[in-house]
């Protein structure tokens, strides 16, 4: 990707990163945060209402896609990737608690992406999806069908399956 303008392609979701994919950020302010008990030190601490958190997380996503020509390693950012997930980085992080192998979800999914060059000014290093549509016109956000898939915090792989054996009853 040579130009500076966005590229926008067809691609297939290859392999997303569920190990690493939020960061906690202040509820005011948004400034990244070390942990959920540290305190904003750009924001007046008497803004937080007791009982209330004063961190949320916002996602960052790196995905791995496919187009026709190559692979590329792109980061989608919170805005994105809740068109994606299909709920905040905080229910998804409580969800993925409960649930660990729920990340898998979008993997083989085609999308449209308009991709821009990582910023100069930090450390970036991926291109970074700045929208992303569902090619798919049956399409519904990930948490949408892992609500189905896991319906009572229950995985669908570790459900009692009915035995096949009557153990000699008729």
């Amino acid at each position: 990707m040579e130009s500076e303008k966005p590229l926008s392609l067809f691609c297939t979701v290859v392999a997303m990163d569920t190990t690493d994919y939020c960061y906690l950020v202040c509820s005011r302010c948004e400034k990244t945060l070390p942990n959920e008990y540290s305190s904003c030190k750009y924001c007046d601490p008497k803004f937080f209402n007791p009982g209330s958190s004063n961190s949320k997380r916002l996602y960052r996503i790196l995905v791995s896609i496919a187009s026709s020509e190559e692979v590329f390693v792109v980061v989608l950012f919170d805005r994105v990737a809740r068109v994606l997930i299909g709920c905040s980085a905080d229910e998804f992080f409580n969800f993925t608690m409960v649930n660990p192998s729920a990340g898998k979800l979008l993997e083989g999914k085609m999308f449209q992406m308009k991709l821009s060059k990582p910023k100069v000014n930090g450390n970036a290093q991926h291109l970074r999806a700045i929208s992303v549509t569902p090619l798919c016109s049956d399409f519904s956000p990930a948490m949408k069908t892992l609500k189905e898939l896991y319906r009572d915090g229950v995985s669908p792989l570790h459900q009692s399956q009915p035995s096949s054996s009557t153990h000699g009853n008729p």
